[in-house]
């Protein structure tokens, strides 16, 4: 099937879907607006919300593309994480008009690509084995839980150099789910397949995109920042479980790289103040996840607040990132 191309906010269709499609679709992307249209019965417009990017869900390879350049928003949602700082003429592509999939992954294929050519980064990790040989420290306490008076195999606690560790880790998960999306650049497939070849040695490991841990950097692996900041970036956004179209309670693991273009943008902003203002998160604090404040003493405008400023334990100031024309009459407040 071809893939639908839709562009964020803009109405695209008629579009043929099935049923199921349909209910995926919904499932997996409600802020996707989907009308049945005039006079067909299998047939749909779409319009799509804030999130954009790339889906695969039941044979469908859906596409939405957000109303900035693709690179430019490559480029905010790094330098909102905080964990590089990217010039956008640091993506290049060959076609003019991009995927966001296929972006990231050739991206992540050429910043592991200079990462590795420097090195492939070894570290020190603590192993625990049984052994038939001593290596390292026996674990005393261990071997008598539980191996009572066998003398092997050897509870032993030892250091080993290896390449298994989290960076490799990152970049290697990563790099597998992107492979999993129809990807159109043949740069990037390949890109893709040189990080899995190179890794062959590290654990495939499956990060959670709520808990995505961070790598602590020295000047031995600062090599690898960039590319160890656009795989974080791709498991935090990372899509991957959808309910069943068919009403079964069952959940199906689901390709996809998706973003909210208002968290992006909010994030972005408070972090360009903070830096811009030269203050610390205490000062200028992300109000994600908080509760909605009322403006005013007799509650007269209600607004939950992007970011707001503190001072000795006080709030003083609320403020609002918005993604979209200051003179649209729906930005009431």
């Amino acid at each position: 099937m071809e893939p639908i191309n839709l562009r964020e906010y803009e109405e695209c269709g008629p579009i043929t879907l099935s049923v199921a499609q349909r209910d995926a679709i919904a499932e997996a992307v409600p802020s996707i607006s989907i009308r049945a249209a005039k006079g067909a019965e299998d047939q749909y417009t779409l319009t799509p919300g804030s999130i954009v990017g790339a889906l695969e869900i039941e044979g469908v390879s859906l596409h939405i593309r957000p109303k900035v350049c693709i690179r430019r928003l490559l480029y905010m949602a790094l330098y909102a994480a905080g964990e590089v700082k990217p010039q956008e003429e640091s993506f290049p592509f060959a076609q003019a008009d991009p995927t966001l999939a296929d972006l990231v992954a050739l991206h992540l294929g050429r910043a592991a690509a200079d990462a590795f050519a420097r090195g492939l980064w070894h570290d020190y990790r603590v192993e625990e084995e049984a052994l038939h040989t001593v290596r390292g420290r026996i674990m005393v306490a261990e071997q008598i839980r539980r191996r009572f008076d066998m003398p092997l195999p050897v509870e032993v606690r030892y250091d080993e150099y290896t390449e298994d560790v989290l960076a490799n880790r990152l970049i290697k998960a990563a790099a597998r789910l992107l492979r999993g999306m129809r990807l159109s650049d043949p740069d990037a497939r390949e890109g893709l397949r040189h990080i899995d070849a190179t890794l062959a040695n590290v654990t495939p490991v499956r990060y959670p995109s709520h808990d995505v841990p961070e790598v602590k950097f020295t000047r031995l692996n600062d090599h690898y920042r960039d590319a160890v900041a656009i795989a974080r970036l791709v498991l935090r956004h990372w899509f991957h479980e959808a309910q069943r179209a068919d009403g079964e309670d069952k959940t199906v693991r689901v390709p996809g790289f998706l973003m909210d273009m208002n968290e992006v943008f909010q994030q972005f902003v408070t972090r360009k103040l903070r830096e811009v203002m030269g203050v610390s998160e205490n000062t200028l604090r992300s109000d994600e996840g908080r509760p909605r404040r009322m403006l005013t003493k007799k509650g007269r405008f209600g607004l939950k607040p992007d970011f707001s400023w503190w001072e000795n334990g006080d709030c003083t100031f609320v403020g609002d990132a918005k993604y979209k024309r200051i003179d649209d009459r729906a930005v009431q407040n």
